[in-house]
């Protein structure tokens, strides 16, 4: 592959991670039951999505062999979305983020398990970092406190995330990104509607254009791009890289919530972006390598 349509694909990757990071302040703005954010998040998401796909042509036709993979990576993004939100209506937009990005560390663990592919000592070096800023967001350890809750539901989302990220890069070659992700949006959407029958819904009109935008923007494009991106780097790369994500996030909050990190917060998503940029300038090395 030459090293134009290596930068796009750095190109495609920044730009998921750029309209996935609007979640976090979505998160936090739209005031309804998380079952029922996640649940009309992925409808309108996957009816956007299928019109889509009905444009480009794509087959909707998916191997027997494959749909139970589909069916368990739909069930995880949405256990990864309902703990998200769990983490940022208890905490704020940036320890609701940031503790999500625990994933990398997660990931640099089970993907060699799970795919048995070789262990990079660069990637268990980089996860322990992550690990160590993980650390500044909450040092108060004490169950009674939000912010420690929240980086709990923050960690099982990132497992959750993680290991949807893995079992799918082994589909992403055979199918259409925009394909996987109707299917799984499918299944969070069966999953989570008897919840629309029992939760308070009087606030649904209220914050429908919000969920629109979180349905489109960061369900609909965002994640498609991400796992377009599969294709072309490794899961453990894009899941170090997409770390600028809670930067992106925290800046927004800053702007549309005035939501302001604290020190700790600062320090600990600074140690987590810092590897961001070794792990950047790592791969960029790598390909100027390989095609020199």
């Amino acid at each position: 592959m030459n090293k134009g349509i290596k930068t796009i694909n750095f190109i495609e990757l920044n730009l998921a991670i750029l309209f996935i990071s609007t979640s976090g302040a979505l998160g936090r703005f739209i005031d309804l039951p998380i079952p029922l954010t996640i649940g009309l998040r992925s409808l309108l998401g996957g009816v956007a999505l299928y019109f889509f796909c009905r444009w480009k042509k794509i087959s909707f036709y998916v191997e027997g062999r494959d749909r139970k993979t589909i069916l368990l990576g739909g069930l995880l993004l949405g256990l990864h979305w309902i703990t998200y939100f769990y983490a940022l209506r208890l905490s704020n937009v940036a320890i609701g983020m940031l503790s999500l990005f625990t994933y990398p560390a997660i990931t640099a663990v089970l993907e060699p398990i799970i795919l048995k592919t070789k262990i990079l000592k660069i990637h268990l070096i980089l996860s322990l970092m992550v690990l160590v800023g993980i650390y500044f967001l909450v040092p108060d350890f004490d169950l009674q406190n939000d912010d420690f809750k929240a980086v709990g539901f923050g960690i099982f989302s990132a497992f959750c995330y993680a290991t949807r990220n893995i079992i799918m890069k082994s589909k992403i070659n055979h199918y259409d990104g925009s394909l996987l992700m109707v299917y799984q949006l499918l299944v969070i959407t069966i999953v989570l509607s008897p919840f629309a029958f029992v939760l308070d819904s009087s606030n649904v009109i209220a914050y429908l254009p919000a969920t629109i935008v979180l349905a489109l923007l960061t369900t609909s494009i965002g994640h498609t791009l991400f796992l377009h991106s599969l294709k072309y780097f490794s899961t453990v790369t894009a899941s170090i890289v997409s770390c600028a994500q809670p930067v992106y996030g925290i800046i927004i909050g800053m702007i549309f919530l005035h939501e302001y990190p604290k020190l700790n917060t600062i320090i600990g998503g600074g140690i987590i972006i810092f590897t961001v940029i070794i792990e950047s300038l790592r791969v960029y090395k790598l390909n100027n390598s390989v095609h020199d």
